[in-house]
């Protein structure tokens, strides 16, 4: 198997069959399969998708148990997958079919692990858009992303990436998270973006704050390793302000007042107390990334 192509599902039940249709005609010439993952869709789509993989011999499909979100149900449909290559594709047309060969002769040609799609102009609404970028900037300090990389959810991933990222058994999988700790082989390449054919997005401000706070904690230690930092510089600082005062003292030039060794000790002590809980916050914190009960989907 050459390629297989991955689709999220959810409340598509008008777009998700000729898309399919699509990618039979633009892919005709190769051996290809399609993954289809309904994560907990409201409307008809897990019916639809139903038909399609039994009127389509390269069509799989599975259903989860109820909404477990985009990238979990990505992750589900990742570990279904057996393609040299394997792309990622929205449900709504916005991402065009045509385009998966763009991507996949751009790994081919660049030997490239992981190639994004970039867009010229996006039609995404200007609130995705922001979260886009709060995300994209977030990223970029976290997980060491190049600066000039826009983290698509239209890529290709070559096989070799796809085995390491499925071992991840937490309940918070963020696939480019989990991308950037396997490679930074990465590329990327323009492609068109169309308008939705139907419905409208459902990129809530919600969504948005759950996702931020995701790479903020779960794919990175940056923010614990933040306060360590305050922590050292809020000590040191009140070592050096001790020492004035005592040098002060002893020489005659100052004579400490009350509020200035209160306000002495409570630096030393929050200085004491912030680096002490990003010491324990960096063993949590890697113990927290290591080990999670929670499955990252259940397959219904």
């Amino acid at each position: 198997m050459r390629l297989s192509i991955v689709i999220p599902v959810y409340n598509s039940e008008r777009t998700i069959g000729p898309l399919v249709e699509q990618l039979q005609v633009c892919l005709a010439e190769q051996t290809i399969e399609i993954v289809l993952v309904n994560d907990g869709s409201k409307d008809r789509s897990e019916s639809v998708c139903q038909q399609l993989a039994t009127r389509y011999s390269t069509v799989r499909f599975v259903s989860l148990r109820r909404n477990f979100g985009e990238f979990n149900a990505v992750l589900c449909g990742l570990n279904h997958t057996t393609g040299q290559y394997v792309v990622i594709i929205d449900d709504d047309f916005q991402n065009p079919p045509e385009a998966i060969s763009t991507l996949v002769d751009k790994a081919e040609a660049g030997q490239f692990d992981v190639v994004y799609s970039r867009y010229a102009q996006k039609q995404h609404h200007w609130f995705r858009n922001l979260g886009s970028w709060l995300v994209n900037t977030l990223t970029t300090y976290s997980l060491d992303k190049p600066r000039d990389l826009y983290l698509s959810s239209f890529k290709v991933i070559r096989r070799e990436v796809i085995n390491e990222i499925i071992r991840y058994r937490g309940p918070y999988p963020y696939i480019d998270g989990l991308i950037f700790r396997v490679t930074r082989n990465v590329g990327s390449v323009d492609v068109p973006h169309n308008s939705r054919t139907d419905g409208r997005s459902t990129y809530t401000f919600r969504k948005l704050v759950s996702l931020f706070l995701n790479v903020f904690i779960g794919y990175s230690l940056w923010p614990i390793r933040v306060f360590t930092v305050l922590g050292a510089l809020l000590l040191g600082l009140g070592l050096l302000s001790g020492l004035l005062l005592l040098i002060g003292t002893l020489t005659g030039a100052y004579v400490p007042t009350g509020v200035a060794l209160v306000l002495w000790a409570i630096d030393i002590s929050t200085g004491l107390i912030l680096l002490f809980l990003g010491i324990l916050g960096e063993y949590l914190g890697k113990l927290f990334m290591a080990y999670s009960g929670l499955p990252p989907y259940v397959e219904k």
